[in-house]
């Protein structure tokens, strides 16, 4: 075969009628053109399926509203499911203000104490983040399936179909990841350096009491460490509300924009790197559509069969 192209190409390329057309002529350049016609069916295709996805999040198709259900509904329930309260208690209170200065002595005293206090409230709000990510993912996923589903195009190639949902899935699962940490970091940003006019408006001259001859375990009097539960819990609520908003904003940034613009961007790429026969492959018909062709094809003769008969008896 080798051979036989070589010396296509050097009859080509020497004959004075084709030599200066030799790079359109001959095996190799037919079969270029047919993987080309190939590709462009393939593209056709894929894009009457990304067309489908993109009425379903426009809500041109339904399945789109289930994403602002996530966040109007499985959100907020899931923020007001966390128990800041019970971080909060008297003891926690106590233990964690005895703690020395931090890096923002300017800001609060014990600023340590109310840092520490705020952190570990603020990081339980990783969990309902995570879990709207997950929440999109799975609509996502499903509207993909569906688009799948509702092209019509990919009913009749069953081994494109497969690869057009794999590369679909992979990139939802990717833009997941991209949109999970994102959304982590939000969290983790609140809990690294807090919002300095907060407590700027706080009361500065709030009364410890005690003794001051006492350990400073037992010198903070109960007044005092109510007044810092409930400051840190304003705060934390303050910063739950943003978040409450932030959230769905990066989500919809990640993934669902992402998956609206470029689902099959990455397929697309890989598609340009196949083969003639790879290509030819993913147009493999469906054998029961080929066989209902077929089938139809036989019953039209009959008919045409049968019409021309008739015809010949009137006449």
């Amino acid at each position: 075969m080798v051979v036989a192209r070589r010396r296509e190409r050097e009859y080509f390329s020497s004959n004075p009628d084709y030599k200066h057309i030799a790079h359109r002529m001959g095996s190799e350049h037919l079969a270029k053109m047919l993987s080309k016609g190939q590709l462009y069916a393939i593209l056709e295709i894929c894009r009457a399926f990304d067309q489908i996805f993109k009425e379903h999040l426009d809500g041109v198709r339904p399945g789109g509203d289930r994403i602002y259900n996530v966040f109007d509904n499985q959100l907020p329930a899931a923020l007001k499911r966390l128990s800041f309260e019970k971080n909060l208690s008297m003891e926690n209170v106590r233990k964690r203000i005895t703690e020395a200065d931090g890096y923002q002595p300017h800001l609060i005293a014990p600023e340590q104490g109310y840092r520490h206090l705020i952190e570990t409230s603020l990081s339980t709000i990783k969990g309902p983040a995570e879990a709207t990510v997950d929440a999109i993912h799975y609509v996502l996923k499903d509207l993909a399936h569906k688009s799948l589903t509702e092209t019509a195009e990919l009913k009749q190639y069953p081994s494109l179909r497969i690869e057009v949902g794999n590369a679909a899935v992979d990139a939802l699962e990717k833009l997941r990841d991209e949109s999970r940490k994102s959304a982590v970091k939000l969290v983790e940003m609140e809990c690294s350096y807090l919002t300095v006019d907060f407590f700027r408006k706080l009361p500065q001259d709030l009364e410890k009491g005690g003794n001051p001859s006492q350990s400073v375990f037992d010198r903070y009097n109960e007044s005092y460490l109510h007044r810092i539960g409930n400051n840190v819990l304003a705060y934390v609520n303050m910063v739950c509300g943003y978040l409450r908003n932030a959230i769905p904003k990066s989500v919809v940034h990640c993934q669902v924009r992402e998956a609206k613009r470029s689902l099959l961007d990455h397929f697309f790429t890989e598609l340009g790197k196949k083969e003639g026969k790879q290509l030819s492959t993913l147009l493999d018909e469906d054998p029961a559509v080929m066989e209902r062709r077929a089938g139809l094809g036989k019953r039209l003769e009959l008919y045409k069969s049968a019409q021309a008969e008739i015809d010949g008896v009137a006449f």
